[in-house]
């Protein structure tokens, strides 16, 4: 059984940084494009980040480039956004999908952790 789970989310005040874990198992993970998405209250789910199987190509969204790093662990299976100066409007549950890249209809999801930037 394929499963995604996601930690590291919690409380962080204004231009503080946060670190969010994606552990898989169920998969060959090395073998899958990585993604973070993001769904604030009220709001459509937003595209974060990405990384290609070998961590070689990253992409990100204009909202958080510049301020967030993703990585992978292939033999830990395990994908990280390392998030820094964070601000209110990153408030929201952060999502992680592994996506098979010789069929992209075939994509698990983890079931999201919180990340609240308040003061």
């Amino acid at each position: 059984q394929v499963q995604l789970v996601e930690s590291g989310g919690g409380l962080v005040q204004p231009g503080g940084s946060l670190r969010l874990s994606c552990t898989t198992s169920g998969l060959p993970f090395s073998a899958y494009i990585m993604s973070w998405y993001r769904q604030a209250p009220g709001k459509e789910r937003e595209y974060v980040a990405s990384i290609w199987p070998s961590g070689g190509t990253t992409q990100y969204a204009d909202s958080v480039k510049g301020r967030s790093t993703i990585s992978r662990d292939n033999p830990e299976n395990t994908v990280y956004l390392q998030m820094d100066s964070l601000k209110p409007e990153d408030t929201a549950v952060y999502y992680c999908k592994a996506t098979f890249p010789f069929d992209n209809r075939v994509n698990y999801w983890g079931q999201g952790t919180q990340v609240t930037v308040s003061s």
